[in-house]
Formats: structure tokens, C-alpha cells, sequence
């Protein structure tokens, strides 16, 4: 005995699909940034030092003098060594009276002769021009007050927003072939 068979056959579905793909742009401008930074405020305020040097004394010891102090040193040496000639002359006037009628003669004027004339000594020695702490020196230091202060930075930012293109994609379908089943009973 023979049993009947089924037979089935079957067709798939048959699809063309048009794919178009979503295109996606994102850019991001960078920030917007300025900044300045002001100059500090410098106030610097200066007494200025002083150096005094006193050279007169000095000055007179090297025989630089000025002509007001010359006239003077010069009246009052003068006067002394027109002192001392009138003395001497009164001494020697004194020695020519007392000792002229003791039969001397000549003899006395010879001695007041080399009193006067006769060799000299000169005292010699070693002397340092200028003498020592003739220069006189004063300083009086200065004094230096300095202010400063800082000028803070200006900082201005401005975030850019970011540039966002969407195209979205697309999705057509045509169906080229429908599905089918078909069963067939063979005896």
C-alpha cells in the first residue's frame, strides 16, 4: 500500500531595500578668549644721599688760601716781623749805649754783626702735606620708598556652541517577490 506524500514548496520573499545612510556633521568652535593684564602700579619715591667734603684745612696746608685769609696772614706776619725788627734794633741800640765808653770800639758793632749775619741752622724735618684728617667727609644716606601694586587680569570667555548638521537616512522597500506556499498531495 502505497501512502499518499505531501509535497511542499515554498518561496522565500523577495526584497530591494534603498538604503540611505544618515549623514552626521558636528564641529566645535573653540572658546572666544581675551585677556589683559594691566600694568602694576610702581610709585617709587627717593631722597637723594648727601656727601659733603670739607678740603679747606687741607687746602691751607698746601698754601692755597683764599685772598681775603692771604691779607690777613700776610698783615699779621708783617706785623710780627715788624715787631721783632724794632725789638731787635732797640736791643741793639741798648747794647751800643751800655757798652760804648768801655774802650771797645769797633769791636761791638763786629759782635751785634754776627749776631745778626752768622750761620744759621735750619731745622730740617719730614712734613706730610696735607695734614692727616684735613679732608673732612659727611655722607647722610639717602632713603629709597618703593609702592607696589598689582593690577589684578581681565579674563572674558565665551563658550561657542557646537555646529550640529543631521541629515537623517532613508529606507525604501520595493517587494520584487511575495512569498508563496504551495502544497501538493501525491497518491
Amino acid at each position: 500500500m502505497r501512502l499518499p506524500q505531501i509535497q511542499i514548496q515554498t518561496t522565500d520573499i523577495a526584497i530591494d531595500l534603498q538604503i540611505q545612510k544618515p549623514i552626521q556633521k558636528i564641529k566645535q568652535p573653540k572658546a572666544t578668549q581675551t585677556i589683559e593684564q594691566p600694568a602694576a602700579i610702581l610709585d617709587i619715591n627717593t631722597i637723594r644721599g648727601r656727601l659733603k667734603i670739607d678740603s679747606s684745612q687741607a687746602r691751607r696746608d698746601l698754601g692755597l688760601i683764599g685772598p681775603l685769609e692771604s691779607n690777613e696772614k700776610w698783615a699779621r706776619e708783617g706785623m710780627k716781623v715788624a715787631l721783632e725788627g724794632a725789638a731787635r734794633r732797640a736791643k741793639e741800640g741798648r747794647q751800643l749805649m751800655e757798652n760804648a765808653g768801655k774802650d771797645q770800639g769797633n769791636s761791638i758793632i763786629q759782635n751785634i754783626a754776627k749776631q745778626n749775619h752768622g750761620p744759621k741752622r735750619v731745622p730740617f724735618n719730614v712734613k706730610f702735606v696735607p695734614s692727616v684728617d684735613s679732608v673732612k667727609i659727611e655722607y647722610i644716606p639717602g632713603e629709597t620708598d618703593i609702592q607696589f601694586t598689582p593690577q589684578k587680569p581681565k579674563i572674558d570667555v565665551k563658550v561657542n556652541k557646537p555646529i550640529h548638521e543631521y541629515t537623517p537616512g532613508k529606507v525604501n522597500g520595493n517587494v520584487l517577490q511575495y512569498p508563496d506556499v504551495k502544497i501538493d498531495v501525491i497518491l
